[in-house]
């Protein structure tokens, strides 16, 4: 049965990996090549074409850069940013392109965009899970020094021994 045979010329393609191996085909790069062209392993590169892994938005930048296509395109093949809401993809990127926060962040507010969303798409109030606890979400400050001695406000205006405000 000829009409039962797949074929992907025409057809549209399923998955991350399946656009990626076009892409990196139609750029007329080996695995190698955009390896090196990317600074993304080979193995990993691989792995990332047969569906085994998931890349980072990093990554796919990279990715997007060396083969010449856009990071936005990327995005949406992996699931990252909505295909359709415009609004929505704005305030996605805005996110994936925040030079200050890391990868884990980036994915958590995606997250949490994406729940408020659906929560207020269907009606509903959003009871956000507690994946994420706020000390690992907010930068960490280091604590006072042991040689320095916290200031103490009473002791701070009290004249000190020799000294005499006449």
């Amino acid at each position: 049965m000829e009409g039962m045979a797949k074929s992907k010329v025409g057809s549209a393609v399923v998955s991350l990996g399946d656009y990626l191996r076009e892409q990196r085909v139609s750029a007329e790069l080996s695995l190698r090549q955009l390896a090196e062209q990317t600074g993304v392993s080979n193995p990993y590169l691989s792995q990332i074409e047969r569906g085994l892994r998931k890349p980072s938005a990093e990554v796919l930048q990279q990715l997007a850069k060396a083969l010449r296509i856009s990071a936005e395109q990327l995005y949406v093949q992996a699931g990252i940013l909505s295909p359709d809401d415009g609004q929505v993809r704005s305030v996605e990127l805005a996110i994936l392109g925040d030079p200050v926060l890391s990868e884990r962040q980036k994915q958590s507010l995606l997250d949490v965009y994406q729940a408020f969303r659906v929560m207020a798409e269907a009606g509903g109030t959003v009871e956000v899970p507690q994946q994420v606890s706020p000390d690992d979400a907010l930068p960490r400050v280091a604590p006072p020094e042991a040689d320095e001695a916290p200031v103490d406000p009473d002791r701070a205006s009290t004249p000190t021994e020799g000294e005499h405000h006449g």
